[in-house]
């Protein structure tokens, strides 16, 4: 260790990193050390490593299963942290890693489409598939990303914007074939179980390849840390670079995915700690990175089995990891350096044209949504094919189809509001609730409350919603009112949360219980549960609420103009940000009640009423409630219709369909 400062670290700014990877390895040390006390007998230990017992029932669980679980956390944790520490480098980019740039979702993605549709690929090596899933994903990421030169708020939420859409398509997947991908629930929410030394003896020499190649790259690869022009005047080829830092990157991490599933976060806090930490130089990092990385995995997988035996259903260590991870992102993000930024006085939320004829425009929307709720009625698919009601049928159609039309039209109205008051209150066209975290954060509460009470009732449903939500919020502010609520850390404050709501939901279905697979269905955004009375109590709230939007339409004119000009008009900017805060979290918590924490609407109504040139506030939340209505009865119907008689939750075609136009808007922007 002491060599290792000497030659690597510049002297006391590297004692704190030192210090970190000193205090990891103790507590390795003493939570294996007790796992194995709890476990085995030092006999065991002897006795295995020279001669297993094959009789032994305790040498063959340390040989085969205890010993190699440690060994793969060591070399999962190294490889992923060097992943990151790969894509850092090439990006310029502290913020993303394996997780956030979509190629553990994308990895994911494909092994489940190859097991259910090509099962015969898998002989090739799940690994590659694997790593044409995450290279697919990293793909789009650059594609959206690449008119704005990769800037790198622009790469993460493009990245997050991708995770979210990998994210729907493999929820609808289990929706459809949870008996088929019921072993892949568990290995999806990370884990590091092993019944041989398979895992290690697969992963430790592509691990060492990776490693050896980088470091023969070290001094190129160094030269990223300069700017782009003096870098190119020094003669390194950047694209080249590029090109196979991520190779190298996506490699390793399709491989771990193969092993070990997806264990978000250890890619990026890692590298991001030791940077933090003193390690300045590449080479520093490369040191101390997997280091770090290999220890926190290390820790964190031995927590895991320590606490396992106290509960009485699996806590898969990928979905630890990440539970861990997220808060110690939210420390990060206001310490890291994020270079260009997305602007965040700019007044995007304004259209540059106005319509001419705002209340034909309003009216002609309204027949629209009355068109479509006519249509999601009468029009559908039965045991003979396409048909319309007849007069027999009409009650049961009326019976069945009207409080999910009710249930999606209140949904879309209360995202539309939502998105619509963040957006304006931001200046920025990319800021949503599903965005900035305050869905997963009411989801949050939501399915906390549903597992410890199942029989709660919707009163309490709402209190634990809005207190979630109202949490959410709090560290929004917490966070953000030093820098004055920039558009860049609310996005990032919210990517962070969202990523907290991630690894939840892989707790609660990887362990195959009855409750996870019912609230699968309401996270996918269904309306499956959906009777006349809580039909006509969100119907009422939708109203309501639409009602006491009117009463912020000041506010909401005024706060694209900037805080001086709000100022000088003698509106107090922080007040009133905390109270439109406020009124948002509410919104997203009754639209999370009723369709789940999936869907784009909040994003894409907004800016679809723009688009059509609404500028005045008053006129743009009525165009995009409207218009949020009528996309979620639109989805609600495809999601009956397009694969009959099965169906896909209406929340999970809106993210689709939301996922795929906020990719457009990004690449065209």
């Amino acid at each position: 260790m002491r060599l290792l400062t000497k030659h690597c670290l510049p002297g006391k700014e590297s004692v704190p990193v030192r210090y970190l990877c000193v205090f990891l390895f103790m507590l390795g040390a003493a939570l294996t050390s007790y796992s194995f006390k709890q476990q085995f007998a030092f006999q065991t230990l002897s006795s295995s490593v020279v001669n297993t017992d094959s009789h032994d029932i305790y040498q063959i669980i340390f040989y085969y299963s205890w010993l190699p679980r440690i060994v793969l956390a060591i070399i999962c944790g190294a490889a992923l942290s060097l992943a990151g520490l790969l894509m850092q480098q090439v990006l310029r980019n502290p913020l993303v890693s394996p997780a956030t740039l979509g190629v553990a979702t994308g990895s994911q993605l494909a092994l489940f489409l190859t097991t259910l549709f090509a099962p015969e690929w898998l002989s090739i090596g799940s690994d590659w598939i694997a790593m044409l899933g995450g290279s697919c994903a990293v793909l789009m990421v650059f594609m959206l990303s690449w008119k704005r030169g990769l800037a790198p708020l622009i790469v993460v939420l493009a990245g997050l914007v991708v995770n979210l859409y990998f994210s729907s398509i493999n929820s609808a997947l289990l929706l459809f074939y949870q008996e088929e991908l019921k072993g892949l629930m568990v290995w999806g929410a990370g884990s590091l179980d092993q019944n041989s030394w398979t895992g290690v003896s697969y992963l430790l020499p592509r691990l060492g390849l990776v490693l050896a190649i980088t470091v023969l790259l070290l001094r190129p690869l160094s030269v990223l840390d300069l700017d782009e022009r003096s870098a190119k005047s020094l003669g390194a080829a950047l694209h080249h670079l590029r090109f196979i830092g991520l190779a190298l990157a996506i490699f390793l991490t399709g491989c771990v995915v193969s092993v070990a599933g997806v264990i978000s976060f250890v890619g990026l806090v890692a590298p991001a700690l030791a940077k933090l930490l003193g390690a300045r130089t590449l080479k520093q990092r490369m040191i101390w990175s997997p280091l770090l990385g290999a220890l926190l995995l290390l820790c964190t997988d031995l927590f895991v089995q320590l606490i396992s035996d106290q509960l009485p259903s699996l806590v898969p260590t990928g979905a630890t990891t990440a539970l861990l991870g997220a808060p110690l992102l939210l420390w990060l993000i206001p310490r890291l350096e994020m270079g260009r930024q997305f602007p965040a006085d700019k007044p995007a939320a304004l259209p540059i044209s106005r319509a001419g004829r705002p209340l034909a425009l309003l009216s002609a929307l309204f027949l629209l949504l009355l068109v479509l709720s006519v249509l999601a009625l009468v029009a559908g698919q039965g045991a003979t094919g396409w048909e319309w009601p007849s007069a027999s049928l009409i009650n049961t159609a009326y019976e069945w189809r009207l409080p999910r039309i009710l249930a999606a039209i209140s949904a879309g109205v209360l995202l539309a509001l939502a998105g619509s008051i963040i957006q304006r209150l931001t200046g920025n066209p990319m800021a949503s609730p599903e965005l900035l975290g305050i869905s997963s954060g009411s989801a949050m509460g939501l399915i906390a409350t549903l597992w410890l009470f199942p029989m709660a009732s919707l009163f309490m449903l709402c209190v634990a919603g809005i207190c979630s939500a109202l949490l959410v919020l709090a560290l929004i502010v917490m966070l953000n009112q030093g820098n004055g609520f920039r558009s860049d850390r609310l996005l990032l404050t919210g990517m962070a949360v969202t990523a907290l709501f991630e690894p939840v939901s892989s707790i609660l279905l990887a362990n195959n219980d009855p409750r996870g697979q019912q609230m699968l269905a309401w996270i996918s955004g269904s309306t499956y549960y959906m009777d006349y009375t809580l039909a006509i109590v969100a119907g009422s709230l939708a109203m309501m609420m639409l009602f006491v939007s009117r009463l912020f339409i000041r506010w909401l004119e005024i706060f694209p103009l900037g805080d001086v000009p709000a100022l000088s008009l003698g509106v107090g900017t922080r007040r009133a940000r905390l109270i439109l805060l406020v009124f948002v979290a509410l919104l997203t918590v009754v639209s999370t009640l009723i369709v789940g924490p999936l869907s784009f609407v909040g994003l894409l109504a907004p800016h679809m009423a723009r688009m059509l040139g609404f500028a005045r506030a008053g006129h743009q939340m009525l165009a995009a409630s409207l218009l949020g209505g009528g996309l979620m009865v639109l989805a609600d119907w495809v999601g009956r219709q397009i694969l009959f008689p099965q169906e896909i939750p209406a929340g999970l075609v809106a993210s689709l369909i939301g996922g795929t136009y906020f990719m457009w808007m990004l690449r065209k922007a």
